[in-house]
């Protein structure tokens, strides 16, 4: 499958490329421009594994496939300015679940517990599972930076720069430095992460990012 991201790392758009056959899997509300002929059919991809994902994820109850029916070009675009990477699926990936905006092959979407740690950081307790075969198209608030950790090497990054990571890392949440640091050094929760895998880091962090707003327009 052939594919071009536009406007990178801080607009981004994904143009995917399809002959007659193919197909893409988007979340709903991504698609932007379509070219060709193609059908769109919207599903659930497993009801139960699509309410887990609205009620416990954030995410749409929804996926729109794109199935080519001669060569075809499909427009995508996430919600938030940043960068979109793509990633192959070939083992268990634990993803963010602002970051899926598409995938291809027999890739499954479901959710990752986190557990009640999860509380802490974030205020969620799941992120999403996506495992099979293929790949996917992330996408991140700023730029998107990967980091490859070595076993037993760790790792502590904030919790709202995460975008995604290898089922292998070790994860555990906890305060930022000493009590000072964690009260008076902006920072609060982070994550602890530990190799062998795969860490995708976003350049930046959306909270801070509406606080400012919501400073700004009370003025």
């Amino acid at each position: 499958m052939k594919w071009d991201v536009i406007a990178s790392p801080a607009y981004s758009m994904l143009k995917v490329y399809l002959d007659p056959g193919e197909s893409v899997t988007s979340e709903a509300g991504a698609f932007v421009a379509g070219f060709g002929h193609y059908e769109i059919k919207t599903h659930t991809g497993g009801v139960l594994k699509a309410l887990a994902r609205a009620f416990a994820g954030g995410e749409s109850i929804f996926l729109n496939t794109y199935i080519a029916r001669n060569s075809s070009e499909i427009w995508l675009a996430p919600s938030l300015p940043g960068d979109i990477k793509y990633v192959e699926i070939d083992s268990p990936l634990i993803v963010q679940d602002m970051s899926y905006i598409a995938s291809h092959g027999n890739v499954d979407i479901s959710v990752a517990w986190r557990g009640f740690k999860g509380l802490l950081a974030e205020g969620s307790l799941v992120w999403l599972k996506l495992e099979g075969k293929g790949g996917a198209w992330l996408n991140s608030y700023g730029a998107i930076e990967t980091r490859e950790l070595k076993p037993g090497e760790k790792m502590i990054l904030d919790n709202f720069h995460f975008v995604a990571m290898d089922e292998t890392i070790k994860y555990s949440v906890r305060k930022f430095g000493s009590w000072k640091s964690f009260i008076l050094g902006g920072e609060g929760i982070v994550i602890e992460l530990e190799g062998p895998g795969k860490v995708l880091v976003q350049t930046r962090s959306l909270p801070p990012f509406a606080a400012l707003l919501a400073r700004l327009l009370k003025r």
